[in-house]
């Protein structure tokens, strides 16, 4: 059984930062792309950033691009997502998520992805 498991959440000030981090176990991630999602309270799951499976491909809606940068290692099956400047429009649910399928392409749209952490709360107060 394939398990995502995010930390690294917490609160914080605006303008500060956060590493988030998810360690996936029950597969190996080293040949799937992984991707970091947002859900702010009412509001319908976003994508946050994506990585292809080699690391050297990288992906970033606008809004973050420049504070935002997501890695990863494949040999401790882990991916994380370093926030910098972080903003109140930046509080949410950050969830990681991965494809199911070897060198599959990257993708932004949450249904793409087949396996699905239960995410970490990020607040950040004005």
């Amino acid at each position: 059984q394939v398990q995502l498991v995010e930390s690294g959440g917490g609160l914080v000030q605006a303008g500060g930062s956060l590493r988030l981090s998810c360690v996936v176990s029950g597969r190996t991630i080293t040949s799937i792309p992984m991707g970091w999602f947002r859900q702010a309270p009412g509001k319908e799951r976003e994508f946050v950033a994506t990585i292809d499976w080699s690391g050297n491909y990288r992906y970033y809606t606008n809004s973050v691009k420049g504070r935002f940068t997501i890695s990863r290692d494949n040999a401790e099956n882990t991916v994380s997502l370093q926030m910098h400047s972080l903003k109140p429009e930046n509080t949410g649910v950050y969830s990681c998520a991965a494809r199911r399928t070897s060198y599959s392409s990257t993708a932004n749209a949450a249904g793409s992805y087949d396996y699905w952490g239960q995410g970490t709360q990020v607040t950040v107060s004005s």
